[in-house]
């Protein structure tokens, strides 16, 4: 049984209503009903390029953004469902890290004040936070001085390692990443995940890991989603997806990964910063503008998701086809 359950997601902005309810104006699909489960103690990376809804999806989940419509079941409970009250408690077991760590801590308060706000909000160990805070900067790598100090002392990776003890001293069952490594070094980023990697063993942690980058995604990820244009496109297990992506958009991303003894960079690959304006429009296929395997079919019906192999799904009309002749020899 998975211990998250996402069924139909949909998240939409600019949709204005009326006296009547009804939406006025143009009204633009940001996650178009995807549906995918995480479950205990595995990560789920989503990867996909900017605009994608890879962010929006993280924070829906959460609830931080409401969803227009769909269902998010957590541990058994329905989140769409549950008011203010019951939702903070819920969100004791869910917990987010963000993108940037200077912007997401108060600037103002001290490291030992940060990481026991969490333990205050809900009101837990009211005779032990100072021990419960202690263990938790510890268990990131930082000494004990540190929470003394203010955000601004630390580098970035401080910064970060001071995120993830926040978000993880409610001992939570799951955490959204938030390309919670983009903004660090390289060598910075290894050491980051690698403690991403420790905390989900001592503590059992699932993590819904988001990230633009496939090395980042393949180093922590068991199984991968592909998201297009507020489109799921294809899920499987890691290897599986790397060594036989089926979708052409699967196949654009690994293309566009900058490879030794090659003068291709992800800047000049066949992936755009921006998703182009023709992959927000309804009816077809998201990607049939961009796809050089497109037929008429693909412009007019959107496909569904389908089992090609047990545990890889993809959402491509002709995926059958373009495998067989991507595979086909020379």
């Amino acid at each position: 049984m998975p211990l998250l359950s996402i069924r139909d997601l949909t998240v939409t902005y600019g949709s204005k209503r009326n006296l009547f309810g009804k939406p006025r104006g143009f009204v633009v699909p940001a996650v178009s009903s995807i549906s995918f489960d995480v479950y205990g103690g595995e990560t789920l990376g989503l990867v996909g390029e900017s605009g994608s809804g890879k962010s929006t999806t993280g924070r829906a989940i959460l609830r931080l953004v409401e969803p227009s419509t769909g269902r998010v079941t957590f541990d058994g409970v329905d989140l769409t469902a549950l008011h203010r009250r019951a939702l903070r408690r819920q969100r004791q077991g869910m917990q987010m890290i963000f993108q940037d760590p200077y912007s997401s801590l108060d600037g103002r308060k001290r490291v030992r004040d940060l990481i026991e706000e969490p333990l205050i909000i809900h009101g837990i160990g009211r005779n032990t936070r100072p021990e419960m805070v202690e263990e938790a900067v510890i268990s990131v790598g930082l000494p004990l001085d540190a929470l003394s100090r203010f955000p601004h002392e630390f580098s970035g990776g401080q910064r970060q390692r001071i995120a993830i003890a926040r978000a993880l001293i409610l001992k939570p069952k799951f955490v959204v990443c938030d390309e919670p490594t983009s903004s660090l070094d390289v060598s910075i980023q290894a050491q980051v995940l690698n403690l991403f990697t420790k905390r989900q063993r001592d503590l059992g942690l699932s993590y819904l890991f988001i990230s633009h980058d496939i090395a980042v995604i393949r180093h922590v990820a068991s199984r991968i989603a592909v998201m297009y244009a507020g489109n799921l496109v294809e899920i499987a297990d890691t290897d599986l997806l790397l060594s036989r992506p089926l979708h052409p958009y699967t196949r654009t991303l690994l293309d566009a990964v900058p490879r030794i003894g090659s003068r291709r960079s992800e800047a000049s690959g066949t992936t755009a910063n921006e998703l182009p304006e023709r992959a927000r429009s309804f009816g077809g296929c998201v990607f049939s503008s961009r796809c050089r395997f497109a037929q008429a079919l693909c412009h007019t019906e959107a496909p569904p998701r389908t089992v090609a192999h047990p545990g890889h799904e993809v959402a491509c009309h002709f995926w059958d086809e373009i495998d067989a002749r991507e595979d086909a020899p020379a």
